[in-house]
């Protein structure tokens, strides 16, 4: 089998990373043993690179050089992890990719969509997920749940989140204009139930795509 690659997206508290590891066991009782990553961050390089990126004791960084920061990262876990993974025809779960990118700096920053992709031309080539799942619950629900995580959280990563909801308008924007510009790759999941519901969703939109890939059989 060849590889497969698939992201998983959304604004901060969209509850990403837990659907990522019900999809991680959901293909481990498959007999699939996905590699499981995530942006920035999931090599040693990218995980100092989160650490700055994302502590909100970082102050100050203009916009741009975020958006290289993001992109540094990017070049090493595709060099480190996700095309080393695919050509050994691994499953490739990743926690963010371009998208984010484009969301979050492109509109979020203001850089522009065409900046973003600019970059991600340079420094990844045709490289893209094969799906992505796109988690848009209503933006109070996501930040709620973010803020209140971050509170709890031993590690501080709440730079993001410290922004204003209008940062946060711009991004659930930025989203919103990616899964109307690919609507084949980009799979939108607006279920602001429970885990296990938004997970039924996901499992209902990708399995047909996974089974025709031959991941499942």
């Amino acid at each position: 089998m060849k590889g497969f690659f698939l992201s998983f997206e959304g604004v901060d508290g969209s509850g990403k990373t837990t659907q990522i590891r019900r999809l991680e066991a959901w293909l481990r009782e498959r007999g699939v043993n996905p590699v499981v990553t995530r942006q920035p961050g999931g090599t040693a390089v990218g995980d100092r690179i989160r650490a700055l990126l994302l502590d909100s004791r970082t102050g100050g960084m203009d916009a741009q050089a975020e958006l290289a920061m993001m992109f540094a990262d990017r070049a090493q876990s595709l060099a480190e992890v996700i095309e080393p993974a695919l050509a050994a025809g691994r499953v490739v779960l990743c926690d963010r990719f371009t998208d984010s990118t484009e969301a979050y700096q492109g509109g979020g920053r203001g850089l522009g969509v065409e900046r973003v992709r600019a970059m991600h031309a340079l420094v990844c080539g045709e490289r893209m997920p094969d799906v992505t799942v796109l988690l848009l619950p209503p933006l109070d629900v996501a930040l709620r749940r973010a803020r209140r995580r971050n509170e709890r959280a031993q590690a501080d990563e709440g730079r993001f989140e410290a922004e204003q909801d209008a940062f946060f308008e711009r991004v659930h924007a930025g989203y919103r204009a990616i899964a109307e510009r690919e609507p084949v790759r980009v799979v939108t999941i607006e279920c602001a139930g429970d885990a296990q519901a938004v997970f039924g969703e996901v499992i209902t939109k990708i399995e047909a795509r996974l089974r025709a890939a031959g991941v499942l059989r």
